[in-house]
């Protein structure tokens, strides 16, 4: 008996949602993935020693109930990290205490950007740079070829998390990079490092450190194949924000977003340009993303609004005569299910067929759209392309487009419409709900319409 009660106990963890099982088996039953349970090591020292589960409870296990109206509101201490886009993604800078993780695939960028933040905050934040995967060597030679100042900075190469934490109680760095998670591991566990108990038991023990001691805490998230962030969803539950660095295969362009942010608002976008002296800030990316932009068949520029900040896009589309039996429906940057509603209303109350015709809509750039602003000059690329006539120049639109054919408004219509004045457009196409009240900024010409019938007549 005493042996078997020595024995550590496992569960199987899924991937996708974090939902446990004592048993393996082949699809999570609570998400439907399929190949998606990892062993997980339940180590009851571990558990006794409160560094697995949530990581943190906020105080004492036997604290009293409290009002929640006589809890005082603390302004909450950030700093500046002193890169624009970078401080806009986190709501205004870090915050003291706060765990960030930072995704993204190989090679995109993150461990440049992070060093950056840290040589940027030089000695305002003392700052440490912990690496699991290079050498102290690698991270001081990379930081001289971007032009670094690494005196402010001290750095360790460590993955055992009892001697990462034992170094930073001496140091008391106000900032902490660790790079990357994935590499972590934590001696009271007996599973390999980069499994999920190792994961989630590392990532516990540095939340914990940074809410008792206020040390603001980076880390690096690997990247699946399928685009989330290695190891279980828990962790992303864990952290305070979860940025994701983005960037097309060959493009010097990289796009940082929020998908989590406790101190912050959700979707901000943070635009930078890889250089050789690392990361560049572009504070006007839509310059960017209509540098190429021309007077074509098949192009539509739309305002889409990311966060706080409004933006001009560049969307083409091609329609082409299919070959195939059933034609293909094939989208970049757009939901593809939304592309086939599109066509749908397109046909049923536009007068306008393309079920024998191939059909794929491109967001310039690299750039995910997700809200519904975008319908309106999807219609617009589509037509224009399958009739081989360009827009007018300096054209934009945005719109919803609902399922009876009616042109919604959209959120912001007034900030679209300055936003697109600011870069020299003079005609725009408007759900009439987002008509301008008094006169039309910088003189554009504003044709607010309500059905999509109207807003093909003006093509």
């Amino acid at each position: 008996m005493a042996k078997s009660s020595s024995r550590p106990k496992t569960a199987y963890v899924c991937g996708e949602c974090g939902a446990s099982s004592s048993k393996w088996q082949g699809q999570c039953g609570e998400c439907g993935a399929w190949n998606s349970m990892s062993e997980m090591v339940l180590d009851r020292g571990s558990a006794r020693g409160g560094g697995s589960g949530s990581g943190w409870a906020g105080g004492s296990a036997s604290a009293g109930i409290t009002p929640l109206a006589s809890v005082k509101q603390d302004e909450e201490s950030r700093v500046p990290i002193g890169i624009s886009e970078l401080d806009r993604v986190l709501g205004g800078g870090l915050v003291a205490g706060s765990v960030v993780l930072v995704g993204g695939d190989p090679g995109i960028g993150k461990s440049t950007l992070l060093l950056q933040a840290l040589a940027s905050l030089g000695a305002r934040l003392s700052g440490l740079y912990v690496s699991g995967e290079e050498s102290l060597a690698q991270v001081a030679a990379r930081g001289r070829r971007l032009g670094l100042d690494l005196d402010p900075l001290g750095a360790l190469a460590e993955t055992c998390v009892e001697r990462i934490l034992q170094q930073m109680q001496g140091a008391r760095p106000g900032v902490m990079v660790a790079d990357s998670i994935q590499t972590l591991w934590s001696d009271a566990l007996t599973a390999a490092p980069g499994s999920v108990s190792q994961v989630r038991e590392s990532a516990a023990r540095l939340v914990r450190f940074a809410k008792e001691t206020g040390t603001s805490v980076l880390l690096v998230g690997h990247v699946t194949k399928e685009g989330g962030i290695a190891g279980p969803r828990v962790l992303e539950h864990m952290v305070d924000a979860v940025l994701y660095f983005e960037g097309e295969v060959g493009s010097r362009f990289r796009v940082l977003r929020a998908f989590k942010n406790r101190f912050g608002a959700v979707n901000e976008l943070g635009v930078f340009a890889m250089t050789e002296r690392g990361l560049r800030e572009v504070p006007n990316p839509s310059a960017i993303f209509l540098s190429g932009a021309g007077q074509h068949p098949g192009s539509a520029v739309m305002v889409t609004r990311e966060g706080s900040r409004p933006l001009l896009v560049e969307v083409q589309a091609l329609v082409d005569q299919s070959p195939l039996a059933n034609p293909r429906r094939l989208t970049l940057g757009l939901e593809q299910n939304r592309l086939a509603m599109l066509l749908a209303v397109l046909h049923r109350h536009g007068g306008v067929g393309v079920f024998d015709q191939d059909v794929f809509v491109n967001v310039v750039g690299g750039i995910r759209v997700q809200e519904t602003a975008a319908d309106l000059p999807v219609l617009l690329s589509i037509v224009s392309s399958l009739r081989d006539r360009p827009m007018a120049s300096k054209t934009v639109a945005f719109g919803e487009v609902g399922l009876s054919g009616e042109i919604r408004p959209v959120p912001h219509g007034e900030e679209r419409l300055k936003e697109a004045a600011t870069h020299g457009f003079k005609v725009a196409i408007v759900p009439r709900g987002n008509a301008p009240k008094g006169a039309s900024p910088q003189g554009m010409q504003v044709h607010a319409v309500e059905r999509i019938e109207d807003a093909l007549a003006l093509l």
